[in-house]
């Protein structure tokens, strides 16, 4: 559930704060311990048991002294690290775990951990939580291993280390057990944190989801007004617990004992819906707090959509239920349904309550919540779950997808979003569960995306909409433009298998229809190939004469139903058939409920692997006979284009589902700490962003694993001299603040031979930055680089999704050609291969009309290690290498220049 990135957190340890989810569904506070903690930990210690505080101190302790207290809280944050869990009850902060590492000195790599869990609250996954995080603190600042001494009996705290994910290593001597691992982040350890993650997060949802009792705060006898409406679902839904109406005058509601409070109930409580005036609400979720409620539901607006002070109230409300165990779904949101016959809930005001089905969908719009329900209805698209999340103040569509993750009624999963909280947990996230349930999302907000003005290639070249396009292509989400493609690419995915491949067989009886459908289809990557041999013959022997016998086969307006049935199962089955479409206009003799019936009896001939799909060109839409047969439902779309829409969004799914995952690079432990060395020097004591020097950068790309061309930074005097030691043939280039593209002012000059050139060109470029209104800094003299194909890699950082990285091909070049793939970090080699494949000068890696090779495997290497880079710089804000040349096959890529901007994380 952590809504900050680690990473940032990790480079500045003593500011460190962050919301995790426990794996009981619980959410604790895990921040930085801090001076004024000395009486919570002091009640802290004084709340373990004796069993306890030996297996922490391995000797009987009845008291932590002053100057312990002292010690254990006023730290450096650098060579000891410690972190709190928290909870907030009743508003008051106590700790329930303590975390902490310790080195000995400053330049030992490795430090001792050690934890402290109260023992009510053990069990909960409170360590584990604290060693992930104190790992990745350790990780950014040059700790590559962690120790632990523990007493053979604690068997608590050696799970801990055992179900990590990290390599451990122990030995044993009277009876304490020495633990020790390194800090890298191993693929056990990921998919470890990924694992606990989704499973936490899926539990402190059940009770807003799958509650068994729920209170009504706000319920109102007054028909028409939202409380009576929210009462009204409750009961007509058919939910199976007990419904508690909440409100301060009344006794009775509609047949219900109504309460003034939640907390006067006296019985438990899972889920509170809270449908009252804004500047109510946190004193109806404190008193759920108080009640032990573990989920709300804010239908309640005039928070952060409203004004800065509803911001603030927002924040607070955020902060209360997150430190004190409780999830929120909302505020400004329209509320919950669950169709799952031992559930029942329709927490909404809603005017339909869904058909039960396999779908699951998240609205942040609430208004437009209910214009779906409705349109679902007409769609016969069964609905498990549907949320609306409004302002999103706690429960998130990361969230909601861990949940839908493990629902066993979810297959599909649809989401309506208007912003990102944490696209990269999302990046982290969607992947895993794409694969094995489709993800399909619209994402509003496209005519607000623009080119930021930026000091760099890679930033130049990005936009909002790009970074949601990269996100969700790199993370397997299927996006539609609208959400009438999302309710056609739902019906299909929902009801039908994903198709194996892009070749499509039409049935048509309207020739028209059947080209609009063959033209979309071309136009999506479809094909519709030749049908096989066999195929043609079966169909020539029960079609009529006039019958078109291609690819669309068009069985003409007088077509019965048994020929729609016999051309589905021959077309259907043909192997160069991967899917069919069955398409229908209601003409001449012929009903649609037969032609329906027909259909549905065909569809089951064809292979179970192939989807079926319909297009009804009738204002009725399909019959519901369409899905009465032994196929069960099959789509049906309102226009050839929307089926084959909802195809090639099918196919383009399986084809990623099928793919590689891929693997990012991670750096070892000696370039990691050397890269926080550079920026850690360069950064102290800097407010503001700035410019990294060119050896610097060079130093960070070497350990890196990145190739950079030999050069020398000199002076205008000494230029000739230094040109000597070098060797021919050179490059000089001008080093001027604020002298980012260096080529626009002619600040760099190829091709120098000799001494005497080299003198020259560092005495024009003096001249050069002059004319500019600039003055020479210095001269860069690097190894010329003749030949291979020009490309740049880079980095640019949104605000809203972090770092992506950018590559294309040009060099000069690449922002007039704009031919440029981007990705969040972290990228694998796979990622990094398909953002080349996406180049429309990507042939040029392959020698186009006889120019010379790239070197493709090179240049996805540098991609990958850039983004390695990432990793370990969160203060990176702009990284520009370019050009890079890209050498011959076998001989590499090598970076000719290079800028990177760095800012306070």
């Amino acid at each position: 559930m952590t809504d900050l990135p680690g990473d940032v957190g990790a480079a500045n340890p003593r500011t460190y704060s962050v919301e995790e989810i426990l794996h009981d569904g619980g959410s604790i506070y895990v921040r930085a311990i801090r001076p004024d903690d000395k009486e919570r930990l002091r009640e802290h210690f004084d709340h373990l048991s004796k069993r306890s505080v030996y297996m922490r101190f391995f000797t009987p302790r009845k008291r932590l002294r002053e100057d312990e207290l002292k010690n254990f809280t006023e730290i450096d944050f650098d060579n000891q690290v410690a972190l709190v869990a928290t909870l907030n009850t009743d508003g008051v902060e106590r700790i329930i775990g303590v975390g902490r590492y310790f080195r000995t000195n400053a330049t030992d790599a490795r430090a001792e951990v050690a934890f402290a869990v109260l023992d009510e609250h053990q069990g909960r996954g409170i360590g584990t939580v604290l060693l992930e995080h104190l790992s990745q603190i350790a990780r950014a600042h040059g700790i590559g291993e962690f120790e632990a001494d523990v007493l053979g009996e604690n068997n608590q705290m050696l799970n801990v280390f055992r179900n990590s994910g990290f390599v451990t290593q122990r030995s044993i001597e009277a009876g304490v057990v020495h633990v020790s691992f390194p800090t890298t982040e191993t693929e056990a350890y990921v998919q470890a944190s990924a694992g606990r993650d989704l499973l936490a997060t899926a539990q402190s949802l059940r009770p807003i989801l799958e509650p068994r009792a729920v209170a009504l705060v706000g319920a109102s006898r007054h028909p028409g007004t939202v409380g009576s409406t929210l009462l009204s679902n409750l009961r007509r839904a058919g939910f199976a617990g007990p419904i508690y109406p909440i409100n301060r005058d009344a006794g009775e509601i509609d047949g219900l004992n109504a309460y003034r409070t939640v907390s006067a109930i006296g019985a438990s409580v899972d889920l509170a819906v809270i449908a009252v005036p804004a500047v109510a609400v946190e004193d109806a979720v404190a008193d759920c707090i108080h009640a032990g409620v573990r989920g709300v539901v804010v239908i309640s607006s005039g928070f952060g959509e409203a004004s800065a002070e509803g911001r603030a109230a927002e924040r607070r409300l955020r902060e209360l239920v997150r430190r004190s165990g409780m999830r929120l779904v909302g505020p400004n949101c329209m509320g919950v349904l669950n169709t799952d016959p031992a559930v029942l809930l329709d927490a909404t005001f809603a005017p339909t309550f869904p058909p039960a089905g396999n779908v699951a969908m998240l609205s942040q719009s609430g208004a437009l919540g209910i214009a779906i329900l409705d349109r679902v209805q007409a769609l016969n698209i069964g609905i498990s779950n549907f949320v609306s999340v409004g302002n999103k103040a706690d429960v998130s569509a990361n969230d909601l997808l861990a949940y839908w993750s493990e629902d066993p009624r979810t297959e599909v999963i649809l989401l309506y979003l208007e912003s990102f909280g944490n696209p990269r947990k999302f990046a982290r996230l969607a992947p895993e569960i794409a694969r094995r349930k489709p993800i399909i999302a619209v994402k509003s907000g496209r005519s607000a995306a623009g080119t930021r003005a930026a000091s760099s290639h890679s930033a130049a070249l990005a936009s909002l909409d790009i970074a949601v396009d990269a996100l969700f292509e790199q993370a397997g989400v299927i996006r539609t433009n609208t959400l009438e493609e999302m309710f056609d690419t739902a019906a299909l995915l929902a009801t039908q298998p994903v198709p194996a491949g892009p070749r499509v067989g039409v049935v048509t009886n309207a020739g028209g229809p059947g080209i609009l459908l063959a033209d979309a289809c071309e136009a999506h990557g479809l094909a519709l190939p030749t049908l096989d041999a066999a195929t043609v013959a079966s169909l020539r022997s029960f079609l009529p004469a006039q019958a078109g016998l291609s690819n669309p086969v068009d069985i003409i307006a007088s077509a019965t139903p048994e020929q729609f049935e016999r051309a589905m199962a021959a077309v259907g089955n043909d192997p160069n058939i991967d899917s069919l479409v069955v398409i229908y206009i209601p003409l001449l003799a012929t009903t649609p409920d037969e032609i329906a019936q027909a259909i549905a009896r065909g569809a089951a001939a064809v292979p179970a692997t192939k989807p079926v799909s319909t297009v009804f060109l009738s204002a009725r839409g399909a019959p519901p006979l369409l899905s009465a047969g032994p196929r069960g439902r099959i789509p049906s779309h309102s226009f050839p284009e929307n089926a084959a829409m909802a195809l090639a969004a099918a196919e383009k799914y399986g084809r990623w589902r099928a793919r590689p995952a891929g693997v990012p690079v991670l750096l070892d432990n000696f370039a990691r700490s050397t890269i926080r060395a550079i920026v850690d020097r360069v950064m102290h004591g800097t407010d503001g962003p700035c410019w990294l020097g060119s050896g610097d950068l060079a130093t960070i790309l070497g350990v890196a694993g990145i190739r950079m061309v030999e050069s020398e930074q000199t002076s205008i005097d000494d230029a000739a001299a230094v040109g000597e030691r070098m060797g021919y043939p050179l490059v000089a280039k001008a080093i001027a603040a604020d002298v980012v593209h260096k080529s626009d002012i002619g600040a760099v000059i190829l091709g120098l031979e000799s001494a005497e050139a080299v003198d020259q060109a560092a005495r024009t470029l003096q001249e050069r930055l002059r004319a500019v209104g600039k003055s020479l800094d210095g001269v860069l003299l690097q190894r010329e680089v003749r030949g291979g194909i020009e490309a740049i890699v880079g980095v640019t950082t949104d605000p809203t999704f972090g770092p992506l990285l950018v590559c294309g091909l040009g060099g000069v070049l690449v922002e007039l050609l704009r031919d440029v793939a981007f990705r969040l970090a972290p990228v694998t080699d796979i990622d990094a291969a398909e953002m080349l494949g996406r180049l429309r000068s990507g042939k040029l890696l392959d020698g186009y009309r006889g120019a010379p090779p790239g070197d493709r495997a090179a240049l996805i290497e540098i991609i990958t290690r850039v983004s390695a880079i990432v990793d370990i710089i969160p203060e990176l804000r702009e990284l520009d290498l370019n050009p890079i040349k890209v050498l011959a096959p076998g001989e590499g890529a090598i970076v000719v220049d290079g800028r990177m901007r760095l800012a306070p994380a």
